[in-house]
């Protein structure tokens, strides 16, 4: 595998953390080239790190995956070196051994670089993986690719063992993820000028990190702005942050004590979330913004998906789910009956039976 990989602090190092788990619980034998980032990791899986902007290390990167059976190769723009992370065509091409891309990002207006990209990417790939159906339209209605090679394998979750959860005290809503601009924090926070004073006071807890990017390049700017906006709106017993790491059982278990997962984002071209993805897989009922994968996901009753710009919508929607036990109820059996299809194993288990396929037809074609 090719990605970006723990400890390095992106949703992207995650799922190939996961996905490499998932793999290697299958019986593969799973090595990883990471995308360096100046830190070290001590998972046994590392094989090698790619070098962003070294000849050399692309080089030796595409050497270390030639020495599998076949290479996944993870592709999200901002990732590898180059302009737009062209540097991973060289990669691919150099490859002697089948290889799957996982396309995390189908932009729906790309620069014509972008685009030159991914289709390029795609050329190369022996089969390339999307994570929704929306994004699996997008490219193949909006790119020059072969669609035979496209298919669809969900993003995977862990799944947690069916617990009665006990939610006592105030009921909490939920968004996580790392912090940046373009969460749409700030519209939360006003919704809650409304819903603090329903039965209960509910809250609103904001958990995760600031991304790395975002603190290296405006350090705590978007957080400390939030902060001020719920203190200054008479909201600070109302909203909480909490900037610590939240390792796998304390996210689940912030999960499963959440009356309702909160996605605010201001994007409209997210075809694949991980944060949505765990949400239904705790079975929680989810309130979104209508980004692509979100509409996909929850249209069939898991949560609701609000337009973007309309605040009244957003507010609606969660007052609804937290003063309607009925429909709140309804959207988690829903999410729940959704979540067995997400689990890891099953993922992995179509990542093995789409190598298998290429396995076999390269060998007929000897």
């Amino acid at each position: 595998m090719l990605s970006t990989y723990a400890p390095t602090p992106c949703g992207l190092a995650t799922f190939s953390a996961a996905l490499a788990g998932g793999l290697s619980a299958t019986g593969a034998e799973v090595g990883v080239v990471r995308v360096s980032d100046g830190s070290t990791s001590g998972d046994g899986r590392v094989v090698g790190e790619l070098v962003n902007g070294s000849a050399g290390s692309v080089a030796a990167s595409s050497d270390l995956l030639n020495q599998n059976d076949i290479a996944v190769i993870q592709h999200e723009y901002g990732i590898y070196g180059g302009s737009d992370g062209d540097e991973v065509v060289d990669i691919i091409g150099d490859l002697d051994i089948p290889s799957i891309v996982v396309v995390h990002t189908v932009l729906k207006d790309p620069t014509p670089h972008q685009r030159s990209v991914l289709e390029v990417v795609a050329a190369l790939a022996d089969r390339v993986v999307v994570m929704s159906e929306s994004a699996h339209r997008r490219l193949c209605l909006g790119y020059h690719v072969d669609r035979h090679k496209v298919t669809t394998i969900p993003h995977g979750a862990m799944v947690p063992a069916p617990v009665q959860t006990k939610r006592g005290g105030r009921p909490t809503l939920l968004t996580w993820g790392l912090l940046g601009p373009g969460k749409g924090i700030e519209r939360v926070i006003d919704s809650m000028g409304d819903l603090h004073r329903l039965n209960g006071r509910p809250r609103y807890l904001v958990a995760g990190r600031t991304h790395p990017k975002v603190l290296a390049a405006d350090g705590e700017e978007y957080r400390d702005f939030c902060i001020e906006k719920a203190r200054s709106s008479g909201l600070a017993d109302s909203v909480h942050f909490d900037s610590g790491y939240l390792d796998a059982s304390s996210l689940s278990a912030q999960l499963r004590a959440a009356a309702v997962v909160v996605l605010p984002y201001d994007s409209t071209e997210q075809v694949t979330s991980g944060v949505l993805v765990d949400a239904v897989a705790h079975g929680r009922p989810v309130v979104a913004t209508a980004f692509p994968h979100a509409v996909e996901l929850l249209g069939s009753g898991a949560g609701i998906a609000v337009e973007h710009g309309n605040p009244e919508a957003l507010t609606s929607a969660l007052r609804s789910v937290l003063t309607q036990p009925r429909l709140a109820g309804a959207m988690a059996a829903e999410a729940r009956r959704l979540a067995p299809t997400m689990s890891w194993s099953v993922v992995a288990n179509a990542y093995q039976s789409a190598a298998r396929q290429i396995l076999a037809d390269r060998s007929k074609r000897r």
